[in-house]
């Protein structure tokens, strides 16, 4: 029998692809061929088994803890407190490189209207007067959270969808050759695209972690996972084969490549329908990152592993300092590179928490813990996980390595000098 206070399975379906579908898909398909061409569509495939395998092995490590955290508490207790707070302060540094990925994906998108839009001078002025105007509204307190996230699921899954029932019927056979300035498929290549198309993906863990809040989570979670990961992955895969059907070679310069796709089969309208839902989507998931990047920073402040005066708040109840300080070090993020650039970082930093939460269920296993759902051979897919994950990583360029991880290394260093502190106060 359901249990009313509890969410059933279609509530988390829902939820799933709402926290999955978002920037990515309307701006990452060309990145995606330049790569690998078409071969881009079964990319596609292999990144949705790796996220199945990590999202069982969130959703097991959902439902040991009631507590909020997520793999920060996973991490805290499996592995100790030093990789517990490493992982805690990756999870402040992804959502600050996330945030920067989107503000410099807002004038990335505008700039199939206005070309100008996307040249690095002016794609820099705007990624940074988006995070100035957002981190000010943020501590006057304006919160409009609820109308933002409707906008965003109506902004982003409409024009997606009018793009592919329509623009299925102006698909052309011969653009799936191979594409002629695409060389061949090499590991590197295929590595290189499947840590970009990856980036489509995040936002799965909010499935894997809302085990406590389901109704019959043994057997929803694992139905939720591959339904959400399933749908998707058909989804996306319709999108790229529209975007290559229609565009072919052309695809791999776009910049906007759905926008462009639709204006060839419909026309300038077309265009502005589907640029004008990108930028509704990609302005509101930026409202929402400047939110809930800066209460990431309090989080850690609370627990004693950044300043106390990081959560001084105003008489709106703002974190202001966090806000301020969240949002400079976005900006400063965000004139480091393009919008594929920011999103390949941004994966490569999010397998800072995927990684050791896959490897804690292990940990948990041989403690004999149990909660709300099991995975069916658990080592298979914890070390299958982390094997793939591995294999991306090591084929990810090393300048993407070092923005991505680095916050380890600085994360380490605020370890150390604030159990210094903490030592001297006592």
């Amino acid at each position: 029998m359901e249990n009313k206070g509890k969410l059933g399975l279609l509530s988390i379906c829902l939820l799933g692809v709402n926290a999955i579908v978002g920037t990515g898909i309307f701006l990452l398909p060309g990145k995606a061929a330049k790569l690998v061409g078409v071969s881009s569509i079964g990319i596609i495939l292999f990144d949705a088994v790796l996220v199945i395998l990590i999202a069982l092995c969130f959703a097991e490590a959902g439902g040991l803890f009631k507590k909020n955290g997520g793999p920060y508490v996973y991490a805290k207790e499996a592995f100790g407190e030093f990789v517990g707070f490493e992982v805690g302060f990756m999870k402040w540094a992804i959502m600050i490189i996330a945030w920067a990925a989107m503000a410099v994906g807002f004038p990335t998108a505008l700039g199939s209207v206005f070309p100008a839009a996307a040249e690095p001078l002016w794609r820099s002025v705007i990624a940074v007067a988006i995070l100035l105007f957002l981190g000010l509204m943020n501590i006057a307190g304006v919160r409009i959270s609820k109308i933002v996230n409707n906008v965003i699921t109506i902004g982003k899954l409409v024009p997606l969808i009018f793009f592919i029932l329509l623009g299925i019927f102006f698909i052309k056979g011969d653009n799936f050759q191979p594409m002629q300035s695409v060389g061949a498929l090499t590991t590197t290549s295929f590595g290189a695209a499947a840590l970009l198309i990856f980036y489509a993906f995040t936002g799965f863990e909010s499935i894997a972690v809302a085990a406590e809040d389901m109704d019959n989570p043994e057997k929803n979670v694992p139905l939720a996972i591959v339904l959400v990961i399933s749908g998707v992955s058909v989804f996306y895969i319709l999108i790229q084969v529209v975007a290559i059907g229609i565009l072919g070679d052309s695809l791999t310069v776009s910049e906007a490549p759905i926008a462009d796709a639709a204006a060839k089969f419909l026309g300038p309208v077309a265009k502005a329908v589907v640029t004008t839902g990108t930028l509704v989507s990609i302005g509101g998931i930026n409202v929402a990152s400047s939110f809930l990047a800066p209460r990431s920073a309090v989080a850690l402040a609370d627990d004693g592993f950044l300043p106390k005066f990081v959560t001084k708040r105003n008489k709106k109840d703002v974190p202001y300092i966090a806000v301020i300080l969240t949002t400079v070090l976005t900006a400063l993020v965000c004139l480091t590179g393009s919008f594929s650039k920011l999103a390949a970082i941004s994966v490569v930093s999010r397998f800072a928490q995927y990684i050791p939460t896959c490897l804690a269920i292990l940990v948990f296993r041989k403690r004999g813990m149990k909660g709300s759902f099991r995975i069916p051979g658990v080592y298979v897919v914890s070390l299958l996980a982390v094997g793939i994950s591995l294999w991306l990583l090591y084929n990810s360029s090393l300048d993407k390595i070092i923005f991505g991880l680095g916050g380890l290394v600085v994360g380490a260093v605020f370890y150390v000098i604030m159990k210094l502190t903490q030592k001297k106060a006592n």
